[in-house]
């Protein structure tokens, strides 16, 4: 998205009500606050990566055809 892209959503929110307004900034200061923060993996997040990593060494992995059957069923 470019700054001007970015510029003509800004001048259109500044035209919403204002409980709106007051709900994009907020969404805004919450992304760039984990932005400065960084973003801390919750303990359902490190168990998914462990079953992940898992799945991986026990080669429960997609092949070469079944990922390009994916790929090619949303490229049409």
């Amino acid at each position: 998205m470019t700054k001007q892209e970015i510029e003509a959503v800004f001048a259109r929110v500044r035209t919403w009500p204002e409980d709106r307004q007051a709900y994009a900034a907020f969404v805004l200061l919450d992304l760039e606050q984990e932005e400065k923060d960084g973003y801390e993996l919750t303990e359902d997040d490190l168990a998914a990566l462990d079953e992940a990593e898992a799945e991986i060494e026990r080669g429960d992995v997609a092949s070469d055809e079944e990922v390009r059957a994916v790929f090619d069923r949303f490229r049409r």
